[in-house]
């Protein structure tokens, strides 16, 4: 884990000197945190997060961090439908699509190969080639149904 931090830590760092800006302190401890968490988190938890150990720290650093990471590929950026804009790691991860609870919120990542050769046969069908995808499925999970039945 902890090469792995290491190396995410440095390719976020070049990225940041290839754009003529810093890596400054707050940087680092936003991008650190932000890449120990597991899924998908919003500005506001990881700010939330962060301003436990560093109350001086704002939103809007925060929030830029996130965006700058989006920039350099060490990050992704998705909104499922709710208005909250949500960010994970994707330095280490694999393609995966998304079941999202329309009731809880709660997202479940997942890989299908039936799918992913699906969506490759129709783009094909109609000319396509596809670069890149997302499929966010909308529905009730079990526990959500288990509550209203």
């Amino acid at each position: 884990m902890y090469r792995l931090m290491q190396t995410l830590m440095n390719k976020f760092e070049d990225f940041l000197i290839r754009k003529d800006q810093r890596f400054t302190g707050q940087r680092q401890l936003i991008a650190r945190t932000f890449f120990k968490h597991k899924g998908h988190i919003s500005a506001e938890e990881l700010y939330d997060r962060i301003k436990k150990q560093t109350p001086s720290i704002g939103f809007a650093t925060v929030y830029r961090t996130l965006k700058l990471l989006c920039e350099a590929g060490l990050a992704s950026h998705s909104n499922f439908r709710d208005g909250v804009s949500r960010f994970e790691a994707t330095a280490s991860k694999e393609h995966h699509d998304h079941l999202i609870c329309t009731t809880c919120g709660k997202i479940v990542e997942f890989t299908n190969y039936h799918i992913e050769t699906m969506q490759d046969q129709v783009a094909a069908e109609h000319g396509f080639l596809v670069r890149d995808h997302t499929l966010d499925i909308y529905g009730t999970c079990g526990g959500c149904r288990g509550k209203t039945a």
